[in-house]
């Protein structure tokens, strides 16, 4: 049938998820794979394209199609990398869904939280990452309405940060950021897929533009099994 190679992909995919086929090993090759699917080797190719189109395989010419470790998906912890830049390396496995978008004004409360200036209108954005099919990332961002303006649900389902440098012209230049571990929130429990797990790890940034204006308080809440946040240091 024309489909077989997607139930060979999905079939792949599911052992590499549930760790039956372990990061770092060599897939068999396409002569083993369609001799054990009882297939042409055109068909697993597909199968094969697919797996890498969507970040389970890396091609390696001479060897072959490694596994990647897909459990965890490297963080840059110095680098300011948006959601979708890190999502088009898995392909279809992850997905944005926003769950709250209003035009806000700081009240005391939120400007000892966020920083920005009292009665300043902000944009209020809670967005919910799925990667391979459970709910894993809870992003809550406040931006300010002067220097990001025209912001819709729809840009934020895309990617804020592509909005303000190509439409905007705008450049996004550093970040101050605090990593710490605490108990899930209500809010975590809402929207997170948590069962099991008693603790969150959790990112606040203060990101400035070229001009070390403030233009955006984020806080991205992760489940801990799914992500690792990494960062390249050298001692001077």
């Amino acid at each position: 049938m024309n489909n077989k190679f997607i139930r060979i992909y999905e079939d792949i995919a599911a052992d590499i998820r549930t760790g039956k086929i372990e990061a770092g090993t060599l897939l068999p090759s396409e002569l083993d794979l369609s001799e054990q699917y009882q297939t042409s080797r055109e068909t697993i190719r597909k199968a094969l394209k697919m797996l890498y189109e969507e970040g389970y395989i890396q091609k390696i010419q001479g060897k072959g199609s490694i596994v990647l470790d897909i459990r965890k998906i490297d963080f840059p912890i110095s680098g300011l990398v948006s959601f979708k830049e890190l999502a088009q390396k898995m392909g279809h496995r992850a997905k944005t869904y926003v769950n709250v978008f209003e035009d806000r004004e700081v009240d005391h409360n939120l400007f000892k939280q966020i920083g920005f200036a009292l009665n300043e209108n902000v944009w209020e954005i809670v967005r919910v990452r799925h990667v391979d099919g459970e709910h894993v990332i809870l992003d809550k961002d406040y931006i300010s309405q002067k220097l990001v303006p025209g912001l819709s649900k729809e840009i934020c389902n895309n990617s804020i940060y592509e909005y303000i440098e190509g439409e905007l012209g705008l450049a996004i230049s550093f970040a101050k950021k605090e990593i710490l571990v605490e108990e899930p929130t209500e809010e975590d429990r809402k929207w997170l897929d948590l069962d099991g797990f008693h603790n969150v790890v959790v990112v606040r940034s203060q990101v400035y533009l070229e001009d070390a204006s403030p233009f955006q308080y984020t806080e991205s809440r992760h489940r801990p099994d799914k992500f690792k946040f990494v960062d390249f240091a050298r001692r001077r």
